[in-house]
């Protein structure tokens, strides 16, 4: 009798134990992988990062009660990142595809953006066809390098590691063009008169936050995190302030 009973206590310690541990982990800090180099989605002014990619993650962590632990790390980073689990998601601009479907998991679209071009006023490219046979700027481990490859064999690719070089290849003249997300290109060019976004989209498509598979109950969290800022206004207020305000 003595035997069973203690058993039994150890097995009511080990389940408050294993219920404490997940009462831990949901109430942990959620470490966020991002490239902040990609305005108006994310980017460092001041000191600090911002965007809207950063707001609507903070914005979300306080929805799950959860402290947001941002990690800094290049754009090709992010997804082995949480396959090698030192983050537990990543926010950063990406586009849900079917290749990054396989290793991660995403959570539903939040905006929806697509590729399009970025190029001088006065250049040569008036439209995509116009691409074939020029120096196209590309940030490494986005897809528009494997979108270039695939439909524009003919684009002498010239890859760089970061948002900001593509652009300023783009504005010196040392390409052509650069390839790019539609937030971060229309808002550069509206900085920079010399600069236009062809009005023919390359593609069409959203944006999500990756989540390793082994984090099924994250990812459903975030998700009703997610619809609750869209319910309540928060989400309508972010694309307000960061895609239809007055630039300042």
């Amino acid at each position: 009798m003595f035997t069973t009973r203690r058993n039994l206590l150890i097995g009511m310690l080990a389940l408050a134990g294993g219920l404490g541990n997940v009462a831990l982990a949901q109430n942990a800090p959620l470490r966020v992988v991002t490239d902040a180099t990609f305005p108006p989605m994310e980017f460092v002014k001041d000191g600090q990062r911002t965007g809207f990619d950063i707001d609507l993650v903070e914005a979300l962590g306080k929805e799950m009660g959860r402290k947001i632990e941002w990690i800094d790390i290049d754009f090709k980073g992010l997804i082995p990142a949480l396959q090698a689990g030192r983050a537990d998601m990543a926010n950063s601009a990406i586009y849900i595809t079917e290749e990054r479907r396989k290793v991660v998991d995403f959570t539903d679209p939040y905006y929806a953006g697509g590729l399009v071009v970025l190029t001088k006023k006065d250049g040569p490219i008036k439209s995509l066809k116009d691409l074939d046979g020029k120096k196209v700027a590309v940030q490494v481990g986005t897809k528009s390098v494997g979108y270039l490859k695939e439909h524009f064999p003919k684009v002498e690719r010239v890859e760089v590691e970061k948002n900001q070089e593509m652009f300023n290849l783009a504005q010196i003249g040392r390409a052509d063009a650069a390839v790019t997300g539609k937030p971060a290109a229309k808002l550069y060019a509206q900085a920079h008169p010399d600069m236009v976004v062809l009005p023919e989209q390359i593609t069409v498509e959203d944006y999500g936050m990756a989540l390793p598979k082994n984090q099924p109950e994250t990812t459903k969290a975030v998700n009703a995190a997610l619809k609750k800022l869209k319910a309540n206004g928060t989400y309508d207020a972010l694309v307000v302030k960061w895609f239809e305000a007055p630039g300042k």
